[in-house]
This record gives structure tokens, sequence and C-alpha cells, in this order.
């Protein structure tokens, strides 16, 4: 089973045949191939880093993909988005979202998933290199130490590359409340180790990844 099935099940073809689908955060563009691969009538690869502007052109062409086009603009319209494993590095969320509703069609939908969310174990990506130490650990002397890798000059989260926004499930529940998307659906997938232990009052902490379906409020 591909990425975008294991993802989301089988149900996932039907939304996608025939329809513009969007990548939003595509990177190398891998899920967007896959999204042209399983039936979507044109799919835009959306990124603001160049390099997986260019990495996802390398690889359609090399799976023969034809009706897959990446640029750091979004269309003007599409019926479909998807963003997967990148809604926690967006610089402006807010902004993102109110984005995808100016380009969204009419009965169209926003399909989310990311993770891990800050709170979570690894919740700091590169700066977990032990359980929680991006929490422990104050953000300029960790990133300090990733000077000694990266040489970009970056001494915040959010200025290294690919950035990180401190995404929690709290702030991602009350920016959807304040954009113009209703949420149809919403998934919280926990660490398989501690599921027993999931409920709300542990969620931050033992959530792995949120999954969640958006609407255009009045659309739903």
């Amino acid at each position: 089973m591909l990425r975008m099935e294991s993802l989301f099940g089988p149900g996932l073809l039907p939304e996608i045949r025939d329809r513009v689908v969007t990548d939003y955060g595509c990177g190398t563009g891998l899920e967007a191939i896959e999204l042209a691969q399983k039936g979507a009538r044109t799919v835009f690869g959306i990124d603001i880093r160049q390099r997986m502007i260019e990495a996802g052109q390398r690889n359609a062409q090399a799976a023969g993909v034809h009706n897959v086009f990446f640029s750091d603009c979004p269309p003007e319209s599409t019926d479909l988005i998807f963003s997967i494993d990148a809604f926690e590095h967006f610089g402006n969320p807010a902004e993102i979202l109110e984005k995808w509703a100016s380009i969204l069609n009419p009965r169209g939908k926003v399909i989310i998933s990311f993770g891990p969310p800050w709170y979570h174990p690894r919740g700091g990506h590169f700066f977990s290199f032990f359980p929680w130490a991006h929490i422990l650990i104050p953000e300029k002397t960790l990133c300090k130490w990733r000077l000694r890798y990266k040489k970009d000059g970056a001494l915040r989260f959010c200025d290294t590359e690919g950035g990180l926004n401190q995404m929690t499930i709290r702030r991602f529940e009350k920016l959807v409340r304040l954009s113009p998307f209703a949420c149809r659906h919403m998934r919280m997938i926990p660490i398989r180790l501690v599921r027993s232990l999931h409920c709300r009052a542990t969620r931050e902490f033992f959530t792995s990844i949120i999954q969640c379906e958006l609407v255009l409020r009045g659309e739903n």
C-alpha cells in the first residue's frame, strides 16, 4: 500500500478521481505524484523551498507523470487540498488557512495530517535527540548546538530550514476555530506504546499524528 492510502485508507481514491488537487508543503513531491497516479486530473505541488520544487520535478519525470506541476505559488482554484507532515512547519499557519480558503472551490475540502505535535517526546524533530529535549533545553542553546552541523545562522526554531512553529493540538484547534473553515472530522493517533494512557488530559504528550478534514463554513 502506498503512503497516501496507508494514511487515509482506500476511500481516498473516489475523493481524488478527476479532481484538481493541491499538495501544500509537498516536499520532494512523492505524495503529489502518488495522487496523480491514483487518478487526480491535475496535481499542484506547492513548496517554498526551491530545492524541493526541483526535486519534485525530477521525481515526476522519473515516474513518467506529466500532470503534476511544482511551484512556490498556489493555483487560483482547487477541488482538494492535502497537507501532509507540513502544518507544524508553516511560519504563519493562520495565513495559510486563509490562503487555502481563497483557492478552495465550493464543496471542496482540506485534508491535513501532521505530527508529532510540539509536546510529543519527539515534537522538536531534529532537536529532540532525547525525549522532550526541545522542551527541557532552551531554544537558543539547542540552536547553537545545531550550528555545529548547519551554517544558516538560525537561532530560533522557526528560522531553521523547514521551520518549526511549535504547533500544539490546542493551538491547532484554535487556529481552525478562527479560520474560514469548520472541522468535519478530527482524529488523534496515539503513540503505540502508551495507547492505553491516551485521553484528553494526556493527548498533547501522547498523540503521534493529527488528522483533520476541513470544509468551508456553510458548505458542510
